[in-house]
Formats: C-alpha cells, sequence, structure tokens
C-alpha cells in the first residue's frame, strides 16, 4: 500500500471525523462524539490552533491520523499530549500505526517537548502491545480523572 503522512489540511477533517466516529463505535461509546467538522476547521486551523493533526494520505483516502496538543508538566516542562491515533480497521497491520507514532515523535522532538504522553482503554490489548513495542511505558496504575460539561455545572452549583 502506497501511502504518506503529512500535516491534515482543513478538507481533510472529514474524514478525520469518520476516523473519530470509527474509533468511538470501537470503545462502545457511539454516541460520545460531539463534535463537528466546522468545529475540526476551527479549532485546528483558526486563529489559536488548539491541535496539530497528522494524517496517514492513502490511494483510497484517509487511512489513520494523530492528533496532538501541547500541555504542560509542572515536573518536567513543555510536553505533548497525544490524544488519539487511529487508524481505520481495514488499514491495521499496514505499517500506518508506525508510521503516524514516528511523525508524533518526530514532532515532539522538534518542539523540544519534555515527553509525549496519552492514554489507552485497559482492554485494547493489541494497542497495549504496540505501544510497549514501540518503547513506551504503560502506566497502569494510574486512573484518568474528568469533569464534563454537566460534571463542572454541578461542581460549580455544590462550590
Amino acid at each position: 500500500m502506497n501511502y504518506r503522512i503529512r500535516k491534515a489540511r482543513t478538507e481533510d477533517m472529514g474524514q478525520v471525523l469518520q476516523l473519530i466516529q470509527e474509533l468511538a463505535s470501537f470503545e462502545k461509546e457511539t454516541d460520545a462524539v460531539e463534535i463537528s467538522i466546522d468545529d475540526l476547521v476551527s479549532d485546528g486551523f483558526g486563529e489559536e490552533k488548539l491541535f496539530q493533526c497528522f494524517v496517514a494520505d492513502t490511494d483510497e483516502g484517509i487511512g489513520g491520523m494523530a492528533l496532538v496538543y501541547p500541555r504542560y508538566s509542572t515536573w518536567k516542562g513543555p510536553v505533548l499530549h497525544l490524544e488519539d491515533l487511529i487508524v481505520t480497521e481495514k488499514m491495521r497491520g499496514s505499517g500506518l500505526g508506525s508510521a503516524l507514532l514516528t511523525e508524533v515523535v518526530k514532532y515532539g522532538n522538534d518542539l523540544g517537548v519534555k515527553r509525549i504522553s496519552w492514554e489507552v482503554i485497559d482492554w485494547n490489548e493489541p494497542a497495549i502491545t504496540f505501544y510497549e513495542k514501540k518503547g513506551a511505558r504503560v502506566m497502569r496504575d494510574w486512573d484518568v480523572v474528568q469533569l464534563d460539561e454537566k460534571g463542572m455545572k454541578d461542581f460549580l452549583e455544590k462550590n
């Protein structure tokens, strides 16, 4: 398969959203995706870019994507967060995931970040194995903590 890893363009966001929806379905969270193509375009390509996205451009269209954004560690300094690395199911095992991860690591290295971090759902053993083979440390003793919009509103009403 021929492919090229490149920075995403606004016209890619429809296919990027399809990949996001495919991941949500895989993770049994089909109704959780709230963003639109317009959101992705304005947030990723607007005046204040909130993320950088890389895509795997194949003969059949966008076969995968990796979306990252900057964070700051009080222990390490500037770090990069990999929000999602997605390869469409029919193209898994083709090398797209490795190529996308390599592009993310190059990008982080060029930025001079001290760490790249991301989460992986605990039952996705193929992804965990993939990341560990690449040298990533999967920290199974940490839990992800979140407040969604309703949680924030409830919190503020109580405090």
